[in-house]
């Protein structure tokens, strides 16, 4: 389950003192939400402060990948060989969870390849410690304090115990790398051994995360969305979110992937088109934002869906995103949103976030320039506000 990316500065790490006393303090604070005092006690003894965990957590937001090196990372033929594999291997237990929760097989599988490369890699930091670092540290300790409660239950409840509780920086754990909040209301024993495994069941892991999936609203007459070609001299102001029925995109010119009309349907769908005008264009459904309930990134939930649609037999996209686009560190962008306000083209408030805000100004720029206006920050916009990618 990936967090939102934020800013911050680089602190420096507590003193034994200090990192002790906020121990006994969230140590307090989970007896008092219903944690048994052995269990907390046993397992904040053990805690450590791990400095990799802070490091990792502010490296995070300060550098952007370009779509394709995002779906390419993701999406390979490695990848979606192994998942038509194992969808194959588990076709009963797949077969369960779909009944039961409506998500297709492949979607499950798709999720599953992305979160852990099929349960080939789980993290290796201690879920107690990882979470009490960042409860310790004031940038999201809230979140995180309420993360390692959550965690403290579940070893309380028996589900996996201390010395097993392993994963990711953040805390997400087991096969689909589940955030412990995420674990106590949406795992469920599926393979009826009494408890609720999502690091050594597959069964209690798929029948989670369609659970989780179903859970914020998933529909199972849906797919997540599909490639689309947009018409020559198209407005690429559509692209801002809205929601038209698929009967308004075929008006506007928009066919499918292979050219062929879209159905004359009130289906609604948002299009994205995440490398600007040169690469790919999708129309994304209803299920394209429940993955993004899932992970907050447009990125992440493309490539869940083309894992998706590949493990189920489809082939790669027709327009693959360009390779040669530039990637922008946020100071980058910072710097993109400084020079667009300053030749009056609003972006807001810099803050090294592409938002809409931003990709609007980027577009009214691009149409004062004669570029084409698709919001992307792309080579000849950079060029033009003279911004360098190397900072």
């Amino acid at each position: 389950m990936a967090l939102p990316a934020q800013a911050a500065d680089s602190p420096q790490p507590p003193s034994a003192e200090t990192f002790n006393t906020c121990k006994a303090q969230l140590q307090d604070q989970a007896i008092q939400s219903g944690v048994s005092k052995e269990t907390a006690s046993q397992v904040m003894a053990k805690v450590e402060y791990l400095d990799r965990v802070i490091e990792l957590d502010r490296r995070q937001p300060e550098f952007t990948t370009t779509f394709a090196d995002y779906l390419n990372r993701r999406v390979n033929d490695d990848r979606v060989s192994k998942g038509r594999e194992l969808l194959r291997e588990h076709s009963e237990l797949l077969a369960r969870v779909t009944r039961e929760t409506g998500v297709p097989a492949p979607y499950l599988v798709a999720f599953w390849g992305l979160e852990t490369n099929f349960g080939s890699y789980f993290g290796k930091m201690s879920v107690p410690s990882s979470l009490t670092t960042l409860a310790c540290d004031p940038r999201r300790s809230t979140f995180f304090t309420k993360q390692l409660i959550a965690a403290l239950r579940i070893i309380d409840e028996g589900a996996i115990p201390l010395n097993q509780m392993e994963g990711s920086w953040a805390g997400a754990m087991g096969h689909v790398q589940f955030m412990p909040t995420v674990f106590l209301e949406h795992a469920v024993d599926a393979d009826g051994d009494g408890r609720r495994d999502l690091w050594n069941s597959i069964p209690d892991a798929m029948m989670s995360a369609g659970k989780f999936l179903q859970s914020m609203g998933w529909d199972p007459d849906y797919r997540w969305g599909r490639e689309v070609v947009l018409p020559a001299n198209f407005d690429y102001a559509l692209a801002d979110g809205r929601r038209l029925p698929l009967s308004e995109w075929r008006d506007k010119g928009i066919t499918d992937a292979f050219g062929k009309p879209l159905a004359n349907a009130p289906i609604k769908a948002a299009l994205i088109v995440p490398s600007g005008h040169e690469g790919p264009a999708f129309l994304a459904y209803k299920n394209f934002r429940v993955i993004m309930g899932w992970n907050r990134s447009e990125f992440y939930a493309i490539s869940v869906g083309h894992l998706a649609d590949r493990v189920a037999g489809a082939g790669t996209l027709q327009n693959p995103p360009p390779e040669d686009l530039p990637a922008l560190s946020r100071s980058a962008i910072m710097a993109l949103q400084e020079a667009l306000n300053s030749r009056g083209f609003d972006s807001g408030k810099p803050d090294g976030i592409l938002g809409s805000g931003t990709r609007s100004a980027i577009r009214r720029f691009q149409a004062s320039s004669g570029l084409v206006a698709d919001g992307y920050p792309g080579t000849a916009v950079l060029q033009k506000l003279d911004i360098s990618t190397e900072r």
